[in-house]
This record gives structure tokens, sequence and C-alpha cells, in this order.
């Protein structure tokens, strides 16, 4: 099980914890994705599949889409309400998606966290047997303040940091065949 997360939001961390499934699909793994952002589920719009899972014998059937398993929250609700829950309902519902999910001979499965070091990092943590959490990032000063924040919770709760992705650190132009960094620096 392979947390992926970030201290803030808009980094990149879905498309990178998606990408990361893919590439373990790829080399023959049986992958399961969890959308555990129970406030703003993106898996939905990343894989361009909405629809209600299937429930068998009390268990939820998870989505399948490009051969990976796929659970959100994102599938049950609509995509343009918002879930005003408090912490109890949050943890509620990450319980289920652990519990009563029917993941199918797993290889992986990959969680994508909400932002920051709130209820579900805490649940998840205390729930699971965790292999790591990587760390995504952009080389934005508040991005990289709240990375050690994510660091210092993931070793308080015994999670080991396996890495640290620094997204979106350029993009080169072809017009004029230079790196131009988005943020600054060298």
């Amino acid at each position: 099980v392979l947390l992926v997360a970030s201290g803030k939001g808009g980094v990149g961390k879905s498309t990178t914890a998606l990408n990361i499934a893919l590439a373990l699909k790829k080399l023959a793994f049986k992958v399961g994705i969890l959308d555990a952002d129970i406030y703003g589920p993106s898996l939905p719009k990343l894989i361009d599949k909405n629809d209600k899972p299937k429930i068998l014998n009390n268990k939820i059937i998870p989505n399948i889409v490009y051969e990976l398993q796929t659970m959100s929250v994102g599938y049950l609700i609509s995509e343009d309400s918002a879930n005003v829950w408090r912490g109890p309902m949050v943890i509620k519902a990450i319980t289920q998606f652990i519990r009563d999910v029917e993941w199918k001979n797993l290889d992986f499965l990959i969680i994508d966290l909400p932002p920051g070091t709130g209820d579900v990092q805490l649940t998840l943590s205390q729930k699971l047997e965790l292999s790591g959490a990587l760390i995504i990032t952009t080389p934005h000063e508040l991005s990289l303040l709240d990375v050690k924040k994510g660091i210092n919770m993931f070793q308080k709760v015994g999670v080991p940091t396996i890495g640290i992705i620094e997204n979106m650190s350029y993009f080169f132009c072809d017009k004029c065949n230079t790196k131009h960094r988005i943020f600054g620096g060298e």
C-alpha cells in the first residue's frame, strides 16, 4: 500500500498517483487506486469515468478502468456537489473504502490522499499496514514548507517517506530551446 501525499493542493498529486498505478500495471502487476480525497475527488475526472459502483454481497465492486481497480467518493456524488462532512463522516467513508471494497488479488494499492496532514492520513496509518508515502511538491517555498510538515507527520505515525517528487519545476520551450523555471531558481 503506497500513499501519494502532498502538503498543498494543485501540485499534481492525483495525476502522479494515477501515472504510478498505470506504470505498475504496465509491468504486469495487479493494481488498485483509491481516491481518498473525500472533499475534492479527482480520479473520476482523470480517468473520464464516473459510474456508480455495483454492490455484491454487501461489498462495493471497484470500477475497472485501464485494467486498474478504481474507487472514489466521486463515483457516489455528483461532480459539482460539495461534500460537507465533519471528521467522523470522513473517517467512516475511508474505513468503508478499506473494509467494504472488494479489492481483488492486488499487488499494489495506490492511495491518492487529500492535501495536508488530517483525518484521512491518520486513519489510514492506523488501519492499514503501509509500505510508505511518496510526497509530491512544487519547488515553491510554501509547498516545500508543507512537505516538511508531511514528512514529520508520517514519521510520527511510523510511515516511511520513500521519496519526494518535485513537479512543475520547469517547462522546456520548443521555440527558444530553453528551460523556463516556473517558480524561479537556477
